[in-house]
């Protein structure tokens, strides 16, 4: 048995990968770029993927491929019907990173209304050293507590934040992407609606036709003023452009932990926002926390295991 890892990086090094040795010989790639898929893919039986396209080119050079592991719970990076044409299984791992994503949404909400980056600032300058007074509020914010939270996409991990949520006395309101999603615990509401009452939203869905550019500049300007607006979902559910427009306009607070391109260009136009600092990206970290990983790896492990149980190769 030959296993390959297209993309170990991704994991982490603080991950232990050597669990796989009683599979068979395991070769780790701790990236691979498009050039280089096939030629790594050909002798393998099975392939564990992150975000490396395996595609009919790849499969079709790969004789010996008989399982694709997706190190995640999308699995857009596989030719999912070639896959299945030439006997191939494809298996993710879901679940694993719900708490973290829903730990991660929180951190960045209070981040950006508590104005933590002025007021880290403002002791390290030692501009509160010498102000004589044993406080500071030149920068208000708001308590969570009695805030309208309106959620777009209420599936597992957004259903996890409206409990958090609501712990913190907020009101959870939510709008269904797919417009099948009836919910008997929070109203929802229309797309509009939700963004021009909600003074916090969070985004929590997947990108497909339904959701590409949902918030382009006319959704966008809808949010009202001081509003924070939050991407845990995918890149390409916000128009960047439209919402760098909008920030210069308007005064909403944005924290993205995804972006249309990833990583993100250095000409990308999120860079030129007028006002820095209620922009928040991090770099698709949400789901990354050390536990939510080693529950990945268990995921991928366990499936090859199952694999190699019900098939005899």
């Amino acid at each position: 048995m030959k296993l390959v890892f297209l993309d170990a990086k991704t994991l982490g090094d603080d991950i232990d990968l050597n669990l796989f040795d009683r599979f068979g010989d395991v070769e780790i790639f701790q990236t691979t770029a498009k050039s280089e898929t096939a030629e790594r893919c050909k002798d393998a039986d099975i392939v564990i993927t992150n975000k490396v396209v395996i595609d009919k080119e790849v499969i079709d050079a790969a004789s010996s491929l008989k399982l694709i592991c997706v190190a995640a719970t999308g699995m857009n990076n596989v030719d999912l019907d070639y896959a299945a044409k030439r006997g191939i299984e494809v298996k993710n791992v879901a679940g694993y990173s719900t708490h973290s994503v829903v730990q991660h949404t929180f951190a960045m909400l209070f981040y950006l209304m508590e104005k933590l980056p002025y007021y880290d600032r403002y002791v390290k300058s030692k501009e509160w050293s010498r102000s004589g007074i044993f406080t500071c509020i030149d920068r208000p914010f708001h308590e969570l507590r009695g805030k309208q939270w309106g959620i777009i996409g209420l599936g597992t991990i957004g259903k996890e934040v409206a409990k958090v949520a609501e712990a913190f006395g907020a009101t959870v309101v939510y709008y269904s992407t797919s417009g099948e999603n009836e919910d008997p615990f929070y109203p929802r509401m229309e797309l509009d609606t939700l963004l021009s009452t909600s003074h916090i939203v969070s985004i929590h869905a997947p990108l497909n036709e339904k959701t590409k550019n949902l918030l382009d500049f006319n959704r966008l300007e809808k949010i009202q003023a001081k509003a924070i607006l939050l991407n845990l979902g995918r890149g390409g559910i916000i128009n960047e452009t439209d919402l760098v427009h909008v920030m210069d306009d308007k005064e909403i607070y944005v924290g993205l932990d995804v972006t249309e391109r990833e990583p993100l260009p250095e000409d990308s136009v999120l860079f030129e926002v007028a006002e820095p600092e209620r922009l928040l990206i991090t770099p698709h970290i949400a789901w990354t926390s050390v536990e939510a990983r080693e529950k990945l790896l268990k995921g991928v492990f366990d499936n090859i295991a199952l694999f190699l149980k019900k098939h005899t190769i």
